[in-house]
């Protein structure tokens, strides 16, 4: 991992549905990140929750993101 690239965490399934009860939000609400991206941590499957740390200053702030398929996949699909 690069010092400048967040850090990526897959949730645990559990987390994920906690997150999106706290949130109030679907899972479709969640901005997206194609499973192809190589700062996604191994493992990752289509619906996977990954949380991203942003250090910004002294203060780290978490933001997420849920998997998709590629876009040559959709194009495919």
């Amino acid at each position: 991992m690069h010092i400048l690239q967040p850090r990526h965490i897959r949730l645990k399934k559990e987390e994920a549905e906690e997150l999106l009860k706290r949130l109030n939000i679907s899972v479709s609400q969640l901005p997206k990140i194609f499973i192809t991206d190589t700062a996604l941590p191994e493992g990752c499957q289509k619906g996977d929750v990954v949380r991203m740390e942003r250090k910004y200053e002294d203060k780290i702030y978490p933001y997420y993101r849920v998997v998709v398929g590629s876009l040559n996949e959709k194009k495919n699909g």
